[in-house]
């Protein structure tokens, strides 16, 4: 939904493109990025520094808030994937790290008290809520890499209180990925495995046998929010939203998700147990 990789040669303000928010408004400036601040900025910066206290130094360091409404970040680099995604992001390692990357934030989290009055996005929150400070959005757009393997998590604006296994859900759709054949083969090559990539995701996370057998409903109940997503943003006459819709074969596509996911759940449950 959300990321950012570097483009353009300007040393003193670098744009940064990529993703389907915030665009054209995201710069890096030497080691600091500067975007346009989430509404709930405060709480989300707070979070953040209370991540890096308990041991999470992957994300982004807040550095400041301006006066023009944008916050600024730490930079972090290395790569970030984009559409058309590269093979290397589609490697069994890359995909085993994010599971990783993923049980590391949520292991720092615990220790976090999240205020539930913090005016958290409610775009993609778990519907059942929780009381740990998902990410809601862990794309390829949005996971920094280095040699390999997920080394960061950026853009967190859609983070919300839920349930660990809502963030490996919701990370499952665009890793594994949780899509029909047909879908899938717009975004990755033909041939990838579902059941056996997100067996691989699981046990880079480490999802107990109790959520391994929960998690194929969960990524169900997770699509159905996504397309609840798209579809206000396509009621809101969003082009960015209206577009892709049109060109990724409209609700159609999303109808032959859902009943592929529903058709193939005991066979998820099958690899994940396995």
């Amino acid at each position: 939904m959300i990321g950012m990789t570097a483009a353009g040669e300007a040393a003193e303000r670098e744009a940064l493109v990529g993703g389907m928010a915030n665009a054209g408004a995201v710069f890096r400036r030497g080691d600091l990025v500067e975007r346009p601040a989430p509404h709930n900025a405060r709480a989300l910066h707070a979070h953040l520094l209370a991540l890096k206290e308990h041991g999470f130094d992957a994300a982004p360091t807040p550095v400041r808030l301006t006066a023009e409404g944008r916050e600024q970040l730490t930079f972090i680099p290395g790569d970030v994937a984009l559409p058309p995604f590269p093979r290397w992001v589609l490697t069994e390692t890359a995909l085993e790290s994010v599971g990783d990357l993923l049980r590391r934030l949520h292991q720092a989290g615990t220790a976090i008290e999240v205020d539930p009055h913090a005016g958290w996005s409610g775009e993609l929150a778990d519907p059942a809520g929780g009381p740990l400070l998902c990410h809601n959005d862990v794309c390829p757009e949005n996971v920094v890499f280095r040699g390999g393997r997920a080394a960061a998590l950026i853009d967190f604006d859609l983070a919300a209180p839920g349930r660990p296994i809502w963030d490996v859900a919701m990370a499952a759709r665009y890793w594994v990925p949780m899509l029909d054949p047909a879908s899938a083969a717009t975004f990755r090559p033909d041939g990838l495995d579902a059941p056996a990539r997100l067996r691989i995701l699981a046990d880079g996370y480490g999802l107990s046998p109790r959520e391994r057998a929960e998690l194929p409903s969960v990524i169900e109940q997770a699509t159905e929010t996504c397309r609840a997503f798209v579809a206000r943003r396509v009621a809101n006459g969003d082009p960015v939203y209206l577009q892709v819709l049109a060109e990724r074969g409209g609700w159609a596509r999303w109808d032959r998700v859902q009943a592929w996911l529903v058709a193939h759940r005991d066979l998820f449950t099958a690899a994940l147990q396995r």
